[in-house]
């Protein structure tokens, strides 16, 4: 039985596509309302996530342009 990997000869990211004018205003958009729900939630709400008062804080004041790499439209 032999065991299948793939090699690369460069680093193994992928590129990111390119997103359209409107595609980055919708993600940024999406961004800022996420962090201001974020900001929005209680201590027993933010608990429930996995989350620190001071963590959520610190997402909240994020700029909306640092939206997540995973993202995208």
């Amino acid at each position: 039985m032999t065991l299948a990997t793939s090699h690369c000869s460069a680093p193994c990211t992928a590129a990111k596509p390119q997103l359209s004018l409107t595609a980055r205003l919708r993600l940024h958009l999406a961004a800022w309302r996420q962090r201001r729900q974020l900001a929005r939630l209680d201590d027993r709400a933010l608990k429930d996530i996995g989350l620190t008062r001071a963590q959520a804080d610190a997402e909240a004041r994020g700029g909306f342009w640092k939206a997540p790499d995973h993202w995208s439209f």
